[in-house]
Formats: C-alpha cells, structure tokens, sequence
C-alpha cells in the first residue's frame, strides 16, 4: 500500500508496540503531528512543556517498563533541546528513539530557518544515529532503531527526518518485529576461569551494576549471592536489582558508599563485577582499588573490560544468561567467617542522621515507610539524591530512576511524569532539590495538565547543597554563588502551575503530608525546608581511595 513518510512513521511505531509518545510540535514536524492526530486512540502523546522534559519523560518511561521510549521533537532548537536528554540516556544505557524532523531536503545545509545537524550534534551520545532523505528508506530505518536501541547494551538512537521525506509517498509493507538476539561472546573456558576464581575465593564480594537491572537478572543475581555467600553492594544504577532488605546487601559503594561496603570490597579476595563499568564515582583511586583482590567482571559490553579497571578474568554476555550458566554448574560455597566480618562492620557502620530535626533522610525513611518501599522513585542530582540512594530501601529493579552517570539536574521531573504514565500502578515520586527543581519544574503544567498524580518532593536548602558540601570541605567556606536566597515561593509557583502543595518545616508535618499527596490522586508537591549545611556521609574525597571513606564522626575527630 502507498503511505506518505508521516504515516509511514505512525505505522512504524505501531508496529514496535509503542503506546506512548512524548514531544512538542513545531514546522518541520507538523506532519508527523498531523498523523499521529489520526490514531490518538492508538498512540497516547504526551505534551511536555519543554523538548528537555520529553527526552526525560522518555527516559524515565523506558528505565520503569522495559520498554523503548519514544520522543519526537521539531527542527534546529526544538532538536537540540533534546541533547541533554540523548546523552543522560547514553550514559546510563537507556534505550530510547528520539524522532526528529529537518528542514526540506533542497533547504539542508544553506543554514535555513531551525536547521541543525541534529545527527551531527548528537553523534557521540547515541549508539546510532540517522538523517531520512529519502522516503523508500523509512520504515527500515526506524525498525533498525529500535533493533540498536533494545539490543546489546542499550542506548538512545537519533531518527532525523527531512520535511519532504514525511511528505513524500511510497509503498509500504507491515513486518511483524523481531525480539533481537543475544549475542554473547563467551566461550566454555571462560565459564570455566570464572568458576575457579569463585570456588578459590576465602571472602569474595559482588559488586553489582545497572547492567542487573537491564537484563532482568535480579532472581539470578539472588541465587548467585547465596550460592558462593557473598555480600553484596550496588551502585547507584544497579538500586532494587538485589533486595535491599536483605542481609548479604552492604549498601552502595563508592564515593558516598556505606563504609561496609568501601572497607568490604578494599578487603576482599575477589570481587565479581555483575553488569558495572567501574565507574571513577565507584572506585576513587584506580591504582587503590580492590587492590588485594582478583576481579572477575561479567558484562555485555567488551569496551567495559580493562577500561578503568585491570580484570584477572571476563566473561562477556548477557548477565542473566551468563549467571544462569554459573548458576547451574556451582556447589554451593562456604564463606561463615567471611560473612560474620561483614556483618560485625555493618553493626558498626550504620548509616546515620541527626534526630532531632527536620532532615532529607527522616523525609526518605517517613516515604519508604508509609509506601512499604514500593513506589518509584526518582532524583534529581546532589545531596537529596545520595540520601535518596542510601535510605529507601530498594526490593525491586526499576523502581530506582537517576541520572548517573551524566549528573543530570533536571532530570528527575519529567522521569517521573514518564514512569507514572508507563507504570500508572505505581506510586511515583520525584525528590529533588530546590536547586535542581528550578532547572525544569515548568514540567508541574504537563502533570497537571494531564493529571498525572505523581508526586514531587523539593528538599529546600535554600543553597546548591552537594556544591556547597564540597565548598565547605575543600575550599575554606567560599560559598561562590551556591546560596539561592532569592524570593521563589515554590508552593505559589506549584500551585500557579495547576498542582496541589504543601509546606513541610517540622518532622511532624511529614508523614500526614506524604499520605495526603497519595489519597489527592492528583500532581502534589510537598516543600521540606531543611537546613542548610546538612551533608551526605559517607564521602570518600575525589581521587581518593575508597577505604577513605569518612563521616561526620570522623571528621569531627579530625578537628
């Protein structure tokens, strides 16, 4: 059958079983828009209020289902408002398709009104990226997007479309997609070395990555910790993908990682890195690093092996596969002493908080409490998002959304809008802070137009906290331009952009709060006025190695 290029497109995402799109309009794009008008009952399209926040709310819809996200934006600035977006979902293996439209093929490069490379900008924060000239070479192009973006490690992938191409018409042809195929690049010996680096470890310690997360290998994961009885640590992206509640689970690692955690894998014998990049935020000093132990890394990415960190062994491949091959060919390990020495270091290094005010982790420990830990949660960057990582405690994969590894401020907003629109079961709830909420809290409009009842929950400082942490830590106090004390009311701004709001000063205001944004069924923001020189702890000072982990103790010892 004979479609234009627009329903082409359409036809394209239908196919791929897409439900849901986020975006905003503009010239170039107008008939794709156009189309998508047409089958409103088939695909839900979301209007952000800024291509920013849709590249979010993709991001955020993806990491909570599974699922690819799906986002359109327009030429020239409406295409570069979603960079920031592309690359946050890059570095953290997000798979999405972001679909934009140029300027007419005979328009393309003369600097035309909103013309930009978009390819070209984002090239190296995408694992693929295209600009559609040609109408014939449509639909391929998409299909082969989503194939790249869910398969292997994810990642975003760039479809740019010229205006005459989604104009243009051409024969057509539905094909029933294909679930791609895991390519695993192991081979028996290495099953093998991994084996026996695991039945000769004395105090072997799993460190786990988002990679657990995106394989779906959480229940693989659990029976490999219990069968060579390992603790186990995590890092931020890996949240939920092993029981937070259980006792082989440390904490987080690295910079502001438990100290069980940081001293456990600087002791051990071998630590097996699950789907983890080793990270600078992880590791501190490389040449300091698990230096007293054989490190065994098992990941789908060959790039990750040898990057940061010198391996003894790799196996490369699906985590899940991988795990269920080692899963079934162990005997069961002993490691009682091991084990004792880990818990012995728990009891003595619990995490902590000042009690007698009102602080972000009393704020985090009242909403894991009254949702039984199971609402999504999602973060901006800094302190509240530490806080957030180190005091809910995860039990499920996807109910952890954060900018990891692109530190992005602004993220976590149009991330929960995306996870309550794919998970509308959920509770979802955004923590940010008042520095970070400025960066996109215009997206309150996109809940409240669509009532979309997710929560947001600003830590108000009134200060850029985690900047100013480290102000007053390394640079005697010079407090250069992190103190925001300007005249925003956040509850009169919520409240301006259609959304219920609430006031927070006292820790007894907290958890009527948190109950009554659940029972409004409906976008409420709840404002907790903190004080402003609360710090997270643990900190492991940059560059440093991680068994340097110190607290507040600690440094009051110091002084």
């Amino acid at each position: 059958m004979q479609l234009t290029g627009s329903q082409i497109v359409i036809e394209c995402l239908k196919e791929q079983g897409v439900d849901t799109v986020f975006g905003y309009p503009g010239g170039s794009i107008l008939n794709i828009y156009d189309e998508l008008y047409k089958h409103s009952d088939e695909i839900k399209h979301i209007l952000t209020s800024h291509e920013q926040g849709a590249s979010h709310a993709a991001d955020g819809y993806a990491r909570a289902t599974g699922k690819v996200g799906v986002c359109f934006a327009t030429s020239g600035p409406g295409a570069t408002n979603l960079v920031t977006g592309i690359a946050t979902a890059y570095m953290d293996s997000v798979p999405m398709v972001a679909i934009t439209a140029n300027v007419t093929l005979p328009l393309l490069g003369k600097d035309s009104f909103q013309e930009v490379d978009i390819a070209g900008v984002t090239m190296p924060i995408t694992k693929h990226g295209y600009i559609v000239k040609d109408v014939t070479k449509l639909a391929d192009t998409i299909r082969e997007a989503f194939q790249i973006a869910k398969s292997g490690r994810p990642g975003p992938v760039l479809v740019d479309i010229t205006k005459d191409a989604t104009a243009n018409k051409c024969e057509f042809t539905p094909v029933k997609p294909e679930t791609p195929a895991l390519k695993n690049a192991y081979s028996e010996q290495d099953i093998d070395v991994a084996l026996e680096l695991i039945k000769n470890a004395k105090k072997p310690y799993i460190y786990l990555g988002g990679g657990a997360v995106i394989s779906n290998a959480s229940r693989e994961v659990k029976e490999f910790a219990e069968k060579i009885q390992a603790p186990v640590c995590d890092t931020l992206m890996a949240k939920g993908a092993f029981d937070g509640k259980s006792a082989m689970y440390t904490g987080m690692i690295g910079m502001h990682g438990t100290k069980t955690s940081n001293y456990g894998v600087s002791q051990c014998d071998l630590l097996i890195a699950l789907g983890a990049r080793f990270s600078d935020r992880v590791i501190g000093n490389p040449k300091k690093f698990a230096e007293n132990a054989k490190i065994l890394q098992i990941d789908i990415d060959a790039a990750e092996v040898n990057k940061n960190i010198k391996t003894d062994a790799a196996v490369i491949g699906d985590l899940k596969t991988v795990l269920k091959e080692l899963n079934s060919k162990l005997e069961q390990q002993n490691h009682d002493a091991w084990i004792t020495q880990i818990q012995d270091m728990k009891a003595k290094y619990p995490l902590k908080y000042e009690s007698d005010k009102l602080t972000c982790p009393y704020v985090i420990e009242e909403l894991d409490r009254i949702t039984k830990g199971e609402a999504i949660i999602s973060t901006d960057v800094g302190q509240h998002q530490m806080w957030a990582a180190q005091f809910y405690q995860y039990t499920q994969p996807r109910t952890f959304l954060s900018s990891g590894g692109l530190g992005t401020m602004g993220y976590g907003l149009g991330a929960c809008i995306g996870a309550k629109v794919g998970k509308p079961e959920k509770i979802c709830v955004n923590i940010a802070g008042d520095g970070c909420f400025r960066m996109n809290m215009n997206e309150l409009a996109t809940a409240s137009r669509y009532n979309i009842p997710i929560i947001q929950i600003v830590i108000n400082n009134h200060v850029l906290g985690m900047v100013r942490q480290w102000q007053t830590l390394f640079y005697e106090k010079r407090y250069s331009q992190t103190v925001l004390t300007d005249k925003v009311d956040f509850v009169k701004v919520s409240e301006g952009l259609g959304c219920e709001a609430i006031r927070v000063t006292t820790r007894e205001e907290v958890a009527p709060a948190i109950e009554k944004a659940i029972a409004l069924q409906k976008p409420v923001v709840i404002e907790c006025v903190i004080e402003e020189d609360d710090k997270v702890f643990p900190m492991v000072p940059a560059g440093a190695p991680i068994s340097d982990a110190f607290d507040a103790d600690d440094l009051n010892n110091r002084q």
